[in-house]
């Protein structure tokens, strides 16, 4: 099997994890449950619920234990982009090719639907406790918070917000990049590896993996923001331009970005390389990331 059909069916079984989860449109908070599944349904790449499952499974894990786990991070990510788009910070009025969740359904119930999917979110994730309540178990909750709060992707959106139009360090860009963008990718590798058992050493490992991954993904976003097909992205281009962001590009250029991009996903697929017993899924992994950093949307 090649991998974008293996990675497509990687995809359809995280889609439908995270269909299970979602709420009922039904009684007095219909319009919002249904503004909150036209959000996390209004399609993706589904990338951190299968990383979850993949690093699962690449140190043995094998139940279904992962399932709300997978849900509850494309959930908060979801969230974040909802609340991204809104007229206060993005002004954007299509994502993935679909009205945005303010446009479609006004800015008042899509402020609400992103509050409702931050609380489903850990609403779900705490649902891996009728399974089994371990150190496992609360560590991956730890990180999931970890994550997810100010010292995460929330804290990575609020510098991006506060110093949006300023001349900005590279540390301070970094900062935002490995918070805003990373942290989640990071935490889903992470939270599925404890579930499977994973020592520590291997975490510290996994952490550095994340943080690549997450530096490149958000570059190689900055290069399709400006040089990508806007039909194949689903948004108008040029969107940090309007917005008066700093970029990795605006900062260092695109021939250092790709190169950048390059050596960053390469140390990434170096350390996956020697991860983990299961060969068919690190091989998965390490095809990914370069899927990742090579894509047109």
């Amino acid at each position: 099997m090649n991998f974008k059909e293996e990675l497509r069916i990687r995809t359809d079984y995280a889609d439908n994890v995270v269909k299970e989860f979602l709420s009922k449109e039904e009684g007095f908070n219909k319009e919002l449950c249904e503004a909150m599944n036209y959000s996390v349904n209004a399609g993706g790449k589904r990338l951190r619920p299968i990383l979850l499952h993949t690093f699962y499974k690449l140190f043995g894990g094998d139940s279904d234990i992962v399932k709300p786990c997978m849900a509850a991070y494309e959930m908060l990510h979801t969230y974040s982009l909802v609340h991204d788009d809104l007229p206060a910070i993005d002004n954007d009025n299509y994502r993935r090719g679909m009205p945005t969740t303010h446009a479609r359904f006004g800015e008042a119930t899509a402020i609400l639907a992103g509050d409702g999917l931050l609380h489903q979110a850990y609403e779900t994730f705490i649902k891996i406790f009728d399974t089994e309540i371990s150190t496992r178990t609360v560590k991956a909750l730890k990180i999931f918070g970890d994550k997810t709060g100010i010292n995460g992707m929330l804290g990575g959106q609020s510098a991006d917000v506060l110093h949006t139009g300023e001349i900005i360090s590279d540390e301070l860009l970094y900062y935002i990049y490995e918070k805003k963008t990373g942290a989640l990718i990071e935490g889903a590798m992470l939270t599925g590896s404890v579930l499977a058992g994973c020592n520590d050493e291997d975490l510290a490992k996994i952490k550095r993996v994340g943080e690549l991954v997450g530096l490149a993904f958000q570059i190689k976003d900055d290069i399709l923001d400006i040089y990508g097909n806007e039909k194949e992205i689903g948004k108008p281009l040029h969107s940090d331009e309007k917005n008066n962001k700093k970029t990795y590009i605006t900062i260092n250029g695109i021939e250092k970005s790709e190169h950048d991009i390059v050596v960053m996903s390469e140390e990434a697929c170096d350390i996956v390389s020697s991860l983990g017993n299961d060969v068919e899924e690190r091989d998965f992994i390490i095809k990914l990331i370069k899927y990742l950093t090579d894509r047109t949307y």
